[in-house]
């Protein structure tokens, strides 16, 4: 036949219409097709229905906003970086929170989470839920702060110096790590100025590799001996950049410094508060600065030393209020600095007389010569922290100072409970 076809001198037939038509055939036969109808008819069931009814489909995820799917180079969280780059294609982005869910606890890292702020700081994220790593190498911290929280599965306490890497899985760094009193920072100038700056060196690192948002506890220090009063953020500062006191105050600025220099070339999210003098339990008893000097010296029945004449100003805000306005920063969307104290004004000569009424009204004053580079006027415009982050103290010198006192008389004295820090706060929320 004129069809068939030649292969190595055997001639091959081409196939049959019967066998081409077999595979049809087989099919449609009575019994055979019912079950194939009955299999296309499940299977679109369950491609249409089985998807829409998962509880979570549509409260939970809602799709990419466009604005990453923007060409310009966002810097994405860790968490939400892994979910559009891994097996979840969609972002929970907190809008719809279905209802009977908490908010989804975050992983806290505290450096310097052992002293006396970092401890009183701990202490709110723990209330609230959040998992938080304390990373302190106890310099100025203390165990007994934080000793309350050991038991708990969501607490971990890490001896470790800042000015060494160190390598953690976080969602928010609150980087306080660094002595914050003369006394302390005098004491070994040249390890201060490591800390401020390869101390936050590291901890930008580590938010930059985790994608971590970072918050940097910087000070007035940074305004010097302030030309202008009351201090705004946009002040530059008079600072002695080779005084006794540069290397917290140089340190500091450095720290902002390269905190701002990672934000604008690695997109790292960062916070910068610049706390003023600050009182309140758990306060180192001998640490040099004027509240703990007076309260502990008025117990120990000794005249309170003032320096100078005693015209000096400073602002005194309560621990309680100063832990409300960093986490309202941290949370908020503002990259500051934002000056955090009390407005309220007082001369050293004035504090000393509200010690003398709320300790011991026959205590006696001496005066001493003043010390290098001590600032004449120290007073913070909180305006940008009321109107960004509604954010004011609300806890008087007059009503924090009896909670020190009774703090300080149970270490000094030696009558602290077993087991116990002293846990004296007042909400400022």
């Amino acid at each position: 036949m004129g069809r068939e076809l030649i292969y190595n001198g055997h001639k091959i037939k081409p196939p049959s219409w019967a066998s081409v038509t077999y595979p049809i055939r087989y099919i449609l036969s009575e019994q055979r097709l019912v079950f194939v109808l009955i299999g296309i008819a499940i299977s679109t069931l369950i491609f249409n229905i089985v998807p829409n009814s998962s509880p979570m489909a549509s409260s939970r995820y809602l799709q990419i906003p466009d604005s990453l799917h923007s060409t310009e180079s966002t810097h994405l969280p860790r968490r939400i970086a892994y979910e559009l780059h891994g097996g979840i294609s969609r972002v929970n982005t907190g809008g719809r929170v279905p209802l009977g869910l908490r908010r989804k606890s975050l992983r806290v890292v505290v450096t310097g989470g052992a002293g006396f702020v970092g401890s009183h700081l701990v202490d709110r994220l723990m209330a609230r839920g959040d998992s938080v790593i304390v990373v302190d190498n106890f310099f100025t911290g203390r165990k007994e702060n934080v000793k309350h929280h050991l038991g708990n599965p969501r607490f971990e306490l890490i001896r470790h110096d800042v000015v060494e890497p160190i390598l953690l899985e976080v969602d928010h760094i609150y980087h306080l790590a660094c002595p914050a009193s003369p006394v302390h920072y005098k004491y070994n100038p040249v390890k201060t100025i490591k800390t401020n700056v390869v101390g936050t060196l590291n901890m930008l690192g580590l938010a930059k590799r985790v994608g971590a948002r970072f918050l940097l506890t910087s000070t007035s220090e940074v305004y010097g001996d302030p030309l202008q009063h009351p201090q705004v953020e946009t002040y530059w500062g008079n600072v002695n950049p080779i005084g006794v006191r540069s290397c917290y105050d140089e340190g500091k600025r450095t720290a902002e410094t390269l905190t701002m220099d990672y934000h604008r070339g690695a997109g790292i999210e960062v916070r910068i508060a610049r706390i003023f003098n600050t009182y309140g339990p758990r306060m180192c008893i001998d640490d040099g600065r004027v509240v703990s000097n007076f309260v502990a010296q008025a117990l120990r029945k000794e005249p309170l030393t003032v320096y100078g004449d005693g015209e000096q100003t400073r602002s005194f805000q309560y621990v309680s209020d100063l832990v409300e306005g960093l986490m309202r920063l941290m949370e908020g969307e503002h990259i500051g600095p934002f000056n955090l104290g009390n407005p309220g004004e007082f001369t050293m000569l004035e504090l000393a007389q509200v010690v003398q009424e709320t300790i011991d009204p026959n205590a006696k004053i001496e005066f001493r010569p003043n010390t290098e580079d001590d600032p004449h006027k120290r007073k913070p415009d909180i305006s940008k922290a009321k109107q960004l982050l509604g954010w004011e103290p609300t806890v008087s010198l007059h009503q924090g100072l009896p909670l020190m006192v009774s703090d300080f008389r149970q270490r000094i004295f030696g009558d602290e409970k077993e087991g116990g820090d002293s846990v004296i706060t007042l909400s400022s929320a």
